[in-house]
């Protein structure tokens, strides 16, 4: 064979093609059961070995939280009509045990972990259910870049119970094509302005994980406007945002 005439290519069977994409995704379903199951032995740790004083503990703990979640409901100022359409909410406190009736609502929001963030409508009932849970979460008005930010980097589809990540805009043109969102900018348009197709959009979405921030949650029980954690940011959940995508 001369210098100039090319190696013929190897050719792969597609049977063997298909085999090693099965093994791949296999492998990877594999590892994400594997850390499930990690987190839920450490979960099941933590409520292992309780002494009779710790339950009464825990009981007292969840009683107090149900007494103050009255106390703010009382406290509450006469409703207004939110500003702006759209909400941000993260959860950022839960290692506690927390009230049945206060994991209820966190749960309805789909704030089953600290660090989960989720994008709500702005309601005057969507915002007297999260005052009720203000110690756990803390919430705001998100801009154009920050829904943006957050859809194109931690942005997870929900696809039949399974976590799928949005890089190919196929996967949402089947589940939203007929909702007329086709890509991601349409997605990150049609939550960023409510609009119509709102609920299917967030729906479409698993809550986004978010990293822990240098500097934030120090454990303080004021709310943000008091120098502490949780509660209604308002625009300043944007600078949150940043430091957590």
């Amino acid at each position: 064979m001369t210098e100039t005439e090319e190696q013929p290519l190897n050719y792969i069977e597609e049977t063997v093609l298909k085999k090693r994409k099965h093994s791949e995704d296999w492998a990877i379903k594999r590892r994400q059961q594997l850390l499930e199951r990690q987190w839920k032995i450490k979960e099941n740790k933590k409520y292992a070995f309780k002494r009779p004083e710790d339950y009464i503990k825990e009981y007292r703990s969840k009683e107090l939280d149900l007494v103050k979640m009255k106390q703010r409901v009382k406290r509450r100022k006469t409703s207004t009509t939110p500003s702006l359409k759209l909400l941000f909410v993260i959860r950022i406190q839960g290692q506690k045990p927390v009230h049945p009736q206060i994991q209820k609502i966190l749960n309805s929001f789909g704030l089953k972990r600290i660090f989960n963030g989720i994008f709500l409508k702005a309601t005057e009932g969507t915002l007297a259910m999260l005052e009720k849970v203000e110690p756990y979460v803390t919430y705001g008005y998100p801009n154009l870049k920050s829904v943006r930010d957050l859809i194109f980097k931690k942005g997870l589809a929900k696809l039949e119970k399974e976590r799928v990540p949005l890089t190919d805009n196929n996967v949402i043109e089947q589940a939203l094509g007929k909702h007329g969102i086709l890509c991601l900018e349409d997605m990150v348009h049609e939550i960023h302005t409510v609009g119509p197709h709102f609920k299917e959009a967030t729906r479409f979405l698993w809550p986004f994980s978010l990293a822990k921030p240098e500097g934030e949650f120090l454990g303080k029980k004021n709310t943000f406007k008091n120098g502490g954690d949780s509660g209604n940011r308002e625009e300043r959940i944007n600078d949150l945002i940043a430091k957590m995508t």
